[in-house]
């Protein structure tokens, strides 16, 4: 069957904050089947409008949603951003928070590997430097 694209629309913005409505009212108020109401915020999900995929808080959220939150709300100023957050059920404080988090996800993993690739240079210099004592002391004790 098909829907209007307001009716897609219109559903998807009770299924998606503030509203977070469940799929399985909207699905029997409105007599679309669940499936096809989770295809639809699927989509959006995939399209890049943070839905999450059950009827969790934010802080519950899943790390993708946060990021496309991050992502949406990037360039906005102070107000943009509060304006945001009121309209989407959050506060403004946690989207602050997901945003620090993204800016350092990858800050441990970095020095980790940087300290890795430090101690694989030292444990290769000290081979090298066995090989030769050994090579040595092979060739000159025959």
């Amino acid at each position: 069957m098909n829907y209007s694209p307001e009716l897609k629309e219109a559903l998807l913005r009770r299924m998606l904050p503030p509203n977070n409505e469940s799929i399985s009212k909207i699905s029997k108020e409105e007599g679309i089947s669940e499936q096809t109401l989770r295809n639809w915020r699927d989509k959006a999900r995939a399209d890049g409008i943070a839905a999450p995929g059950k009827d969790v808080l934010p802080d519950d959220w899943s790390t993708q949603d946060k990021f496309l939150i991050v992502v949406e709300t990037s360039s906005m100023n102070e107000t943009e951003l509060a304006e945001y957050a009121r309209k989407k059920g959050l506060y403004v404080e946690q989207i602050k928070a997901w945003r620090d988090a993204c800016m350092n996800a990858n800050g441990g993993i970095a020095k980790e590997a940087a300290r890795l690739n430090r101690e694989l240079k030292e444990s290769e210099k000290e081979r090298k430097k066995l090989d030769i004592v050994i090579n040595y002391s092979c060739n000159t004790s025959g």
